[in-house]
């Protein structure tokens, strides 16, 4: 337990104030998050005259002193008359890290209090503090944004007051009011991120950038506004699309997913599938399970009607598969198998179906259900790359019309 007599001139303190003073909270109750630690225990000293206060300790079972800790959270509240619930959890890792799991254990507490509005200790070192984990982690927009002054959890409202106070200002608070408070031993621990941050890499920032935490902070608040930004975008091109609005836990989810980096992000929400490819998000309906498909013989038909795939192929006069060709030889329509070549320009070398697909911009995930042209085993033609140059000349050009949603089938029938 740790606590100081010495009254520092010059004190802090009032930065706690200024900062819980502006705190507006609702009439129907609060809680705080109380660890014991100096932060939730200024932060619980300082709203000590509000109405309708209460606190909740997490007693996460991790330390030999987690007891004693409960125990010093209880002596506390019984002496300040501030109603305490001490709730046990069980801290499983599942492939994240212990910090990740506590918290995660932590806030799955929060979310079932009675109060819709809780209160936690988080001041400015921990925001720069996470700010700069996380960018070291390569996180975007999001993570660069830090944690929030205001957020939702579960329908209820999360507030950290003490976000722009240092931690200096919070301890000062505590020796000028003469608080107790206990001292978590992991906090040594520099096996754990934060504490490696904390205690190796803050000081050399120190030593080279002292207003490093400020900055870190203010920068969060910068990438936050582009972050709200981005979702209320999101929000309108989700509405344009004729898609209902996700909650604000699942509008952050989406929007973390949908920025990160690599092509392949799939986000399902109100019966569509978002996907995001070279910076554009495609937004498709789900139509579950796709028919199958088997190879379709084309006889010359002007128009040839492909279900299975949504669509059908025409076929117009003009400069494409050289009529000799089509003469003398079968065409059928299949789809990709792998390993498909295609040369759509005479001087230029035959390559392979992905890398002219990738170069037009088809992305991966519409490729498997794209219809192929061939001729025995030649690739004669593919939508949007054209046709091989052994068969082209005058004759007649494939082209893929999809049918739009909820158009009937049509025969296949020559014109």
């Amino acid at each position: 337990m740790a606590s100081s007599r010495k009254r520092p001139s010059g004190s802090r303190q009032n930065e706690v104030v200024s900062a819980v003073a502006k705190l507006e909270l609702a009439a129907k109750g609060f809680v705080v998050g109380l660890s014991g630690g100096v932060d939730s225990v200024v932060l619980l000293h300082a709203l000590g005259k509000r109405q309708g206060l209460s606190a909740v300790h997490v007693h996460h079972g991790l330390s030999p002193n987690a007891d004693a800790w409960a125990a010093f959270c209880r002596r506390l509240c019984k002496r300040w008359g501030v109603p305490l619930a001490v709730h046990r959890v069980k801290v499983a890792k599942r492939g994240q890290g212990l910090e990740a799991a506590a918290r995660e254990a932590r806030y799955r507490v929060f979310s079932r209090v009675k109060s819709d509005r809780i209160v936690l200790a988080h001041h400015l070192d921990d925001q720069a503090e996470t700010v700069l984990m996380n960018l070291l982690r390569g996180a975007g927009i999001r993570g660069a944004s830090g944690m929030p002054r205001e957020s939702r959890l579960h329908g209820k409202t999360v507030l950290r007051p003490l976000l722009d106070v240092p931690r200096e200002a919070i301890v000062a608070y505590a020796r000028e009011h003469r608080l107790q408070w206990i001292e978590d031993e992991s906090n040594a621990d520099e096996s754990l991120t934060r504490n490696f941050v904390r205690r190796r890499l803050g000081p050399l920032l120190d030593a080279r950038f002292p207003a490093w935490k400020s900055s870190l902070a203010r920068a969060a608040r910068h990438f936050s506004r582009k972050d709200l930004g981005a979702q209320d975008l999101l929000r309108s091109f989700l509405k344009a699309r004729g898609l209902r609005a996700p909650s604000e836990a699942k509008l952050v989810e989406m929007l973390k997913q949908l920025t990160s980096k690599g092509g392949r992000t799939l986000v399902e929400h109100d019966g569509a599938a978002l996907r995001l490819y070279r910076g554009k998000i495609i937004v498709e309906k789900k139509a579950g399970t796709p028919p199958p498909f088997s190879p379709v013989k084309w006889r010359g038909e002007r128009r040839l009607a492909l279900p299975a795939l949504g669509g059908e192929l025409r076929f117009e006069p003009g400069p494409g598969i050289d009529a000799e060709r089509l003469k003398a030889d079968s065409f059928e329509v299949r789809l990709r198998s792998g390993g498909e070549r295609l040369q759509p320009h005479p001087r230029r070398r035959r390559r392979t179906l992905k890398n002219l697909f990738q170069e037009a911009g088809v992305p991966s995930w519409a490729r498997a259900r794209v219809p192929l042209l061939f001729c025995d085993k030649d690739l004669v033609w593919a939508p949007g790359l054209g046709v091989d140059a052994r068969y082209q000349g005058k004759g007649l050009l494939p082209e893929w019309h999809p049918w739009a949603k909820g158009m009937k089938s049509r025969d296949a029938s020559a014109v």
